[in-house]
């Protein structure tokens, strides 16, 4: 049991003659340690993306619906009426005419 521990913290396993077979498992599992690391670096940068464009639709909805009310404000009949006052247009005080064309074959 000792013999063996001390074998394991020299790293003979590395330099005995079959040590070729435990280097292509070490090379591996780091290739696989690379691939992992690499895959969870992707990761965390779609999160990050994701949180951004949600911050951003947040604020164009919000700018969205701002804007839509400043719209309904500014479509108000009083609104105009007041803006064309300015100018001297007034709302007429008799109601539009009907106008009929009659088509004769």
């Amino acid at each position: 049991m000792k013999k063996g521990f001390y074998n394991l913290l020299k790293a003979n396993f590395l330099i005995s003659e079959d040590a070729v077979k435990n280097w292509r498992f070490i090379v591996f599992c780091t290739i696989l340690a690379i691939i992992m690391i690499a895959s969870s670096h992707n990761a965390e940068k779609k999160v990050h993306q994701i949180a951004k464009l949600s911050n951003e639709v947040r604020e164009l909805r919000s700018e969205h619906i701002e804007r839509r009310s400043s719209l309904m404000k500014i479509k108000m009949e009083s609104t105009i009426t007041d803006r064309m006052a300015e100018k001297g247009v007034g709302p007429s005080d008799t109601p539009p005419n009907k106008i009929r064309v009659i088509i004769k074959e």
